[in-house]
């Protein structure tokens, strides 16, 4: 397997109920990771072109679902199931989405945006 051009590190860290600042978990990341996957193995991109990689906290929880893009060195912010295909065409013509780049004031939570409200909870199946 080639190495890729871009590896986008989607931040899945999941913080207990009711802290503050949040997760990117709480927000949908995990849902966000495995539409991206399977977007870009649908368009073709998977294998030289752009990898989904499961990450830890990047440290803009505030700003989650995150997704760092290396090595270009920006991090999308704020990013929803409706995004992923807006970003996958991005990649594919080798471009980023500007709406969703992280600005300088988002990397401390004190001048940071608002975050995303955390998507309502399911309640678990019935038995």
């Amino acid at each position: 397997m080639p190495q890729r051009k871009r590896y986008l590190f989607v931040c899945l860290n999941r913080r207990p109920d009711g802290v503050p600042k949040g997760s990117c978990a709480q927000r949908g990341a995990e849902g966000i990771y495995t539409q991206l996957k399977v977007a870009l193995a649908e368009r073709g991109l998977a294998k030289v072109e752009a990898r989904a990689c499961s990450a830890s906290c990047l440290d803009v929880c505030w700003a989650g679902p995150a997704i760092a893009v290396q090595p270009d060195g920006y991090f999308y912010g704020r990013v929803t199931p409706e995004d992923i295909p807006e970003i996958v065409d991005a990649l594919a013509a080798d471009r980023r989405v500007e709406r969703l780049v992280l600005p300088p004031e988002d990397f401390t939570e004190a001048t940071a945006g608002p975050p995303l409200p955390a998507p309502p909870r399911r309640a678990p199946p019935e038995a």
